[in-house]
């Protein structure tokens, strides 16, 4: 199996990656959102965050 992010062979401590190096880039593309899962906006999110609330008292 090779290393997702370099391609190198995996290292057993570290797998799926080959390092510590490679697997904190995968958690930063997680924690920036890079990667998504494709697919339609729910309603929820299609309004603006104060219309989610429901009246104001």
């Amino acid at each position: 199996m090779s290393c997702p992010i370099c391609g190198k062979d995996t290292e057993p401590k570290y797998r799926p990656f080959c390092s510590k190096r490679c697997a904190d880039i995968d958690l930063a593309r997680w924690l920036n959102g890079s990667y998504v899962i494709p697919g339609d906006i729910a309603e929820e999110e299609e309004r603006p965050a104060e219309d989610r609330s429901g009246p104001v008292q």
